[in-house]
């Protein structure tokens, strides 16, 4: 008999091509390998549309408007839940008793509008939303942004009180898991591993000829990453360095070509940053977050997909894979170790050493079972 699932996305998952789009593409991709009839459920609120793409994967799709701007502001709850309260969604939901999973916190405000006595909710967490906010409010040269962000981070910590404690919610990192779980009115917490696109270990033994720095360089810690890594230690060390992303700003841009041996890449597609990341000598990832939240998808694209990898403590915090990356602190540091990998090769041994700590782990068959353990 087939089952039926309802999926709750805060986002259109078409195209995968950042971090939370990868994370829910992928489990509706495997649903649809193990047999699951989804029902999709999405807020479209910006350039990505409405891809017909999706229509592979779902048994039905429907898409909701998001309430943003002030229209979507309220003092109960943040922003992210608040502008996606969507009548026609409860309403949807509440035809029948199917299990529904909520992708993010941000699609939790309708959980008051649904019966949960009859039902299994699971929410997939994306983030310690808290943390999060409050590091983009530091990172954030905006004064107004500043401002919203520090609220919003104020708001999701109160709400997050507010949560029924009859769902599961699934957490990307174990630090998340047990920080949530210090709640103590949210008594089914669970760590449930990312799902990557990336599931063979394809480094290649050797050496590459660049240092390679890519993410979405429209979000500000990113930027303030690559003007970190561009200011701070490769005006130390005179390797081939190329920053890849999307939407760098022209400050980046400009900076990115002050030295004759860095360079930006704008908008690789999805064949072109891969083929960067695996011709990469060194893929080096700083988080400059005091407060490192989630799981880091470009991290495991790199160690699938590339050789040496260099990061600081709290790009790894919590990943159980240290073993697997360089790890430097300072500035200074982080040169050093450039300076010394740029001419080491990577080797087999590595190369196994990434097999033992990714396989198992980030295997999504093994872990789209068990999140249906938790749905039925």
């Amino acid at each position: 008999m087939t089952r039926y699932l309802h999926i709750v996305c805060l986002d259109v998952p078409w195209p995968p091509d950042y971090g939370g789009a990868i994370e829910m593409m992928n489990r509706i991709i495997m649903f649809k390998k193990m047999g699951i009839a989804i029902h999709l459920h999405y807020f479209s609120y910006n350039e990505r549309g409405t891809p017909n793409e999706l229509n592979q994967y779902c048994e039905r799709i429907h898409v909701y408007e998001r309430t943003t701007g002030s229209r979507g502001l309220s003092r109960k709850r943040p922003y992210i839940v608040a502008s996606r309260i969507n009548e026609q969604l409860a309403q949807n939901l509440s035809k029948d008793n199917t299990p529904v999973l909520l992708e993010g916190i941000h699609c939790t405000g309708v959980l008051s509008r649904l019966d949960l006595s009859s039902r299994k909710v699971v929410v997939r967490m994306h983030n310690d939303e808290t943390a999060y906010y409050r590091e983009l409010a530091r990172a954030e040269r905006s004064f107004w942004k500043k401002i919203h962000f520090r609220r919003e981070s104020r708001m999701i910590e109160k709400y997050t009180w507010q949560l029924p404690g009859n769902c599961v919610y699934a957490c990307i990192t174990k630090d998340d898991a047990q920080k949530l779980g210090r709640t103590g009115h949210l008594h089914n917490v669970t760590y449930l591993p990312a799902f990557p696109s990336w599931q063979q270990v394809n480094g290649e033994e050797g050496r590459g000829n660049f240092c390679l720095y890519h993410g979405n360089l429209s979000v500000p810690e990113n930027e303030e990453a690559a003007m970190w890594l561009l200011c701070k230690v490769f005006n130390q060390v005179r390797r081939p360095f190329v920053i890849a992303g999307k939407n760098p700003s022209k400050r980046l841009e400009k900076m990115a070509h002050l030295y004759q041996h860095t360079c930006l890449v704008a908008n690789p597609g999805d064949a072109e940053l891969n083929d960067l990341i695996r011709k990469a000598h060194i893929n080096i990832l700083p988080c400059l977050n005091r407060n490192m939240t989630g799981m880091r998808l470009k991290l495991l694209h790199v160690l699938f997909e590339g050789r040496h990898c260099l990061v600081n403590e709290p790009m790894i915090r919590g990943t159980g894979l240290e073993g697997a990356c360089h790890i430097a602190a300072t500035a200074d540091a982080f040169a050093s170790v450039i300076a010394q990998l740029f001419h080491q090769p990577f080797t087999a041994e590595e190369i196994e050493l990434r097999k033992h700590l990714l396989g198992d782990t980030y295997n999504n068959e093994k872990n789209i079972r068990q999140l249906i353990q938790y749905l039925w």
